[in-house]
């Protein structure tokens, strides 16, 4: 008779991406158990085969793989509380949003009270979990992601271990989140100026995505620019993107748009060329952005 190896799991918050775990792990034939501050939610899951328990302990005590998935950090440990009799020995797993400071927190709340701890961070939208190639990355104890490492999978196909240092998933979400809102507002700005014009912020998908290409293309470039610290061989300068910026008060009036938004943007590229950067690569904005030490 074959033996059924698959990991009971327990997801704790079910959100519009707890639920897609939760739904992920149940297809995947995951015997599993759901809770959420407010029980109604878990009702659609356990028409799918989801047990709910009702108590935060319970839950816990369910699975030896527990996957929080709230909001930030504080929200976790706050809901994770009254569970705290049960975590030793269980791998908990946090999915949240919140700083390096915060993991590092939590991971030692967890510990004090016997749990293993991973933290993860979700690099894609609710409807993509499971897909081969949505990626999660972790940092926190490796022993736990080798033991789950399949199990983790079920989650995105894509699934990387960064490090035995619990905040190093925060850090990195965090380093990579910063351009998220510059690029979204960028693009909010373009449908802005099209539908001035009467045209469709449609029309604007298809050279968005090649814009996107392009900048994907020299990420690369300009990362090996800033590890090895040498800006001299520019392929776009500070002064060219410094040169730009003047059109965008006169895009905004023509367009009746508020281009504010881009004022720090500018201060920090005339910043660059004081100190001394207008003819090196765009990416020498870094050493701008780096405060002295002490």
């Amino acid at each position: 008779m074959a033996v059924d190896n698959r990991t009971p799991v327990t997801i704790i918050g079910l959100g519009s991406m707890g639920t897609a775990l939760a739904e992920a792990y149940i297809e995947a034939g995951h015997p599993t158990t759901v809770w959420n501050r407010t029980g109604a939610k878990a009702a659609p899951l356990v028409a799918k085969g989801a047990v709910h328990q009702e108590g935060i302990a319970d839950a816990v005590a369910a699975s030896p793989l527990v996957i929080a998935c709230l909001t930030t950090y504080d929200d976790t440990v706050e809901a994770l509380k009254p569970a705290e009799s049960v975590l030793k020995d269980r791998a908990l797993v946090t999915l949240n949003s919140g700083s390096p400071a915060g993991a590092r927190e939590t991971a030692e709340w967890a510990l004090s009270h016997g749990a293993r701890f991973l933290d993860g961070a979700i690099k894609n939208v609710p409807s993509a979990v499971g897909a081969e190639d949505t990626l999660l990355y972790y940092g926190g104890d490796r022993g736990v992601f080798e033991t789950y490492e399949s199990t983790l999978k079920v989650m995105g196909g894509d699934t990387v271990h960064l490090g035995e240092e619990t905040d190093l998933a925060a850090l990195y979400e965090m380093a990579v989140g910063g351009t998220l809102l510059p690029a979204l507002v960028g693009f909010f700005q373009g449908a802005a100026v099209v539908q001035a014009r009467g045209l469709d912020a449609a029309t604007l998908v298809r050279f968005t995505v090649k814009w996107f290409e392009m900048i994907n293309s020299v990420l690369p470039v300009f990362a090996d620019e800033i590890d090895r610290g040498d800006y001299s061989k520019p392929a776009s300068s500070v002064n060219l993107f410094l040169a730009g910026a003047a059109h965008d008060a006169e895009l905004g009036k023509e367009a009746n748009i508020d281009v504010e938004w881009h004022a720090p943007f500018h201060d920090l590229l005339k910043r660059a060329v004081a100190a001394g950067h207008g003819d090196h690569s765009i990416s020498a904005l870094t050493e701008v952005l780096k405060k002295p030490q002490g």
